[in-house]
């Protein structure tokens, strides 16, 4: 049975109920009439009569234009530390060729490898048994720092015997 089959056999509208509803209607009156025109505005001006000649027309352009230029020395600063760091990282290419020979550099590459390795397997350890915490580690981190501070004098000792190339 379909819904039109059983609205059907119901009671029938009456001509009240079968008119749609009136639509509501605006109310117009000239008190909601406003001017259109401000001329207390703001934004109504005049423009200087050698406008036409004038390189930079607007604020907006004169700031568009002024943050180009910051754009550019940005960029040219950018440029020159960059040329900069190309040119330490070739003098410390260099430095480390220049001196592959040298015991003392030789001896704090290997340390510092053999320290590295130490560290990095005991540190392993001690997570695999869950006994590394950040006491742990801030005891190391102590230790590695008097150690840095001793291979430090230690190395400048021994750079006076064996001194680098510059």
């Amino acid at each position: 049975m379909s819904y039109a089959d059983v609205a059907a056999k119901g009671p029938k509208q009456t001509a009240e109920e079968a008119r749609a509803p009136a639509q509501p209607q605006v109310e117009r009156t000239d008190d909601s009439v406003h001017s259109l025109i401000d001329v207390d505005s703001p934004h109504i001006s005049s423009v200087p009569s050698d406008y036409d000649q004038q390189s930079i027309k607007t604020d907006t352009q004169a700031e568009r234009i002024e943050m180009e230029e910051q754009a550019k020395q940005a960029a040219a600063e950018a440029r020159a530390k960059k040329d900069k760091a190309k040119e330490k990282a070739r003098r410390g290419a260099g430095y480390a060729q220049q001196n592959a020979d040298n015991p003392v550099l030789i001896g704090n590459a290997l340390t510092v490898g053999i320290l590295g390795t130490v560290l990095g397997v005991g540190a392993y350890r001690k997570w695999t048994r869950d006994e590394l915490s950040w006491k742990v580690v801030g005891a190391w981190a102590g230790v590695v720092g008097l150690f840095g501070v001793a291979d430090y004098y230690v190395s400048q000792y021994f750079f006076k015997k064996y001194p680098p190339k510059k």
